[in-house]
């Protein structure tokens, strides 16, 4: 798509975060390639049993982004877009709304089986009951989860969900070493609003595998689905492979 625009001479992205996220935008701000745009709308949360409530605010959030006339919008919420098959959200609101949508949970099936990762480590900042959720969710998309460990944030309700974003970069690392177990294909670092992104490639350089993040993964899958291939400042391997 071409845009008459100043800013956005090759691409125009829409970015849907959960109301709390306050990471997303800024890890994307510093990857963005020249001439291409985000713009960002946002949308509650809803918990388990709620799908149709979570499909009609996704699909009026996507009405009002299409109004920028983006080339592709994301849906930036990892345990919020898990769903088996992981295109199924994604397909059936592209399919109503009549524009290109992506989920942060299929961008990173995606990833993973870009970089040939079969086996991997998982850190998150989710409570035992999210993470055995996307354990069902990986192994259903034929990943073998070496293993996988939260903070345990949001136990104590939706009111705990703006400390994911201020865990600090170094707790965020160590959480990440303390669980990747030598010999997975990659390591994975989920949740749009936890912080990783000065992290990727010191830790791809000294682990020796690819590390995937949720916000790293969004992109990427948007950027391809642009036909943009950049490789971007802090992207890791994703980015200069895939």
């Amino acid at each position: 798509m071409t845009h008459q625009s100043a800013y956005a001479t090759r691409a125009r992205l829409g970015l849907i975060v959960p109301p709390t996220n306050t990471v997303n935008e800024q890890e994307w701000q510093r990857m963005m390639p020249e001439g291409v745009s985000f713009h960002t709308h946002r949308m509650r949360l809803h918990g388990p049993g709620q799908q149709e409530a979570l499909m009609r605010d996704l699909d009026a959030a996507v009405a009002m982004l299409a109004e920028v006339n983006p080339d592709a919008i994301a849906y930036a919420c990892t345990a919020g877009s898990m769903t088996i098959p992981a295109n199924a959200m994604p397909e059936a609101v592209s399919a109503r709304t009549g524009k290109r949508v992506l989920t942060t949970s299929a961008s990173l099936i995606a990833a993973l089986k870009a970089l040939g990762a079969d086996r991997i480590s998982v850190a998150t900042p989710y409570t035992d009951t999210v993470n055995a959720h996307e354990v069902d969710f990986l192994k259903a998309h034929g990943m073998d989860v070496a293993a996988i460990e939260g903070l345990g944030i949001g136990a104590g309700g939706p009111a705990e969900f703006v400390c994911i974003a201020r865990t600090s970069l170094a707790e965020v690392e160590a959480h990440a070493r303390k669980v990747f177990v030598p010999g997975s294909d990659a390591l994975l670092i989920a949740c749009t609003d936890f912080p990783t992104l000065p992290l990727i490639e010191r830790l791809e350089a000294d682990l020796g595998v690819p590390v995937v993040t949720s916000n790293q993964a969004t992109l990427w899958a948007m950027l391809r689905q642009a036909g943009i291939a950049d490789s971007v400042e802090g992207g890791g391997t994703l980015f200069s492979r895939a």
